[in-house]
């Protein structure tokens, strides 16, 4: 297993921030993996798991400890059934499925990180979530020491939260199943609005499982969001901030603080999130607080093609970072009363 002392953390990272980090070690087998993790437990050694960085914020001072890049390979599929590595590309594993004419994953096509990450954020984009399609997850219990398989109804799935990221320090993925569909090339029914529209299509509808990778996959970049080492808008973490989840209440005041600062005519976006609860658009908030794309005239702005990702422009550090973020997540809350959450992973650092 590949070692390095006070190695740079930025270039692992999509947002291309942070310090090194006292160590650093790359496992390409599940066993290199698990007995990185018992070293580190024994010794009591500070852990950081890096898959593709395309999650993680880490501090300018950087990571005092063992940072642990999974950078394991495997890509199986047996009829329907997929099973991935923690460390494989996972839009590279997605390409892979719609090669193959299966349907589930197609519309997180894109979606930079890889596989282990996914089921800990419960990764969902353009009407997917990967929890939809997820069976089992192989992972490391650091609270047991084995080699456990949990079923998918014991992940604790739920908005861009599972079990794993509840309780960080316990599990360390290895690998990943999924059922996929096989509906002859079609993709699974369009779930999303603007994916529906750009395929010119009703919601609901099928369409070639390809047509729909690549719609979604031109979508993302429309807005930046895929990678691209020439375009600083990709320099970022993705979706900086989720979607609130509000309460009747909640939603209800949120309206009344809309009505009031844009008139009674602004609706904002509104989505069912289970029982009593209401979905809206962190895009939307940000933009109507005042934080257009573009914003910012430091090193660290709002991207120019979207206002829910913050980017590094080329010399930004953390600490710049974390300012735009604060200043656009207190602002929201300022202007409508809701406080927004990051998404992404803070490591030495907080917002």
């Amino acid at each position: 297993m590949q070692e390095l002392h006070d190695a740079p953390l930025a270039p692992l990272t999509t947002f291309r921030l942070g310090g090194p980090a006292r160590r650093l070690a790359v496992a390409t087998t599940d066993a290199e993996v698990t007995g990185a993790v018992r070293a580190a437990d024994a010794s009591g050694t500070p852990l950081l798991l890096v898959g593709g960085g395309s999650n993680l914020v880490v501090a300018d001072e950087g990571f005092d400890g063992t940072a642990l890049r999974i950078a394991t390979t495997g890509f199986h599929l047996d009829g329907t059934r997929l099973e991935l590595a923690a460390g494989e590309n996972w839009s590279a594993a997605v390409a892979r499925t719609v090669e193959a004419g299966l349907a589930g994953i197609e519309c997180l096509a894109g979606i930079p990180g890889s596989a282990g990450a996914t089921p800990i954020q419960n990764v969902g984009a353009y009407g997917q979530e990967v929890s939809a399609t997820i069976t089992e997850v192989v992972a490391h219990d650091r609270r047991t020491d084995e080699t456990v398989t949990l079923p998918a109804a014991e992940c604790g799935f739920s908005y861009r939260h599972s079990r794993f990221k509840a309780d960080p320090e316990r599990f360390v993925v290895l690998r990943v199943r999924f059922e996929l569909e096989d509906a002859g090339g079609l993709s699974a029914p369009v779930r999303y609005a603007e994916t529906a529209r750009a395929l010119g299509v009703a919601v609901g509808e099928r369409v070639p499982v390809e047509r729909a990778r690549e719609t979604v996959l031109k979508l993302r970049a429309g807005k930046g969001m895929v990678l691209d080492p020439e375009d600083h808008d990709t320099w970022s973490a993705g979706s900086f901030f989720t979607n609130p989840v509000l309460t009747e209440d909640g939603y209800a005041a949120f309206l009344a603080r809309v009505a009031e600062r844009l008139g009674p005519d602004a609706v904002p976006p509104a989505y069912p999130a289970g029982e009593g609860l209401v979905k809206t658009s962190a895009a939307w908030l940000i933009d109507r607080a005042g934080f257009a794309k573009g914003y910012g005239d430091g090193p660290a702005r709002i991207s120019t093609k979207h206002t829910l990702a913050l980017t590094n422009r080329g010399s930004a550090t953390t600490a710049d970072l974390l300012a735009l973020a604060r200043e656009v997540r207190d602002g929201v809350y300022e202007a409508f009363g809701v406080r927004l959450v990051n998404e992404p992973v803070t490591v030495g650092c907080a917002l």
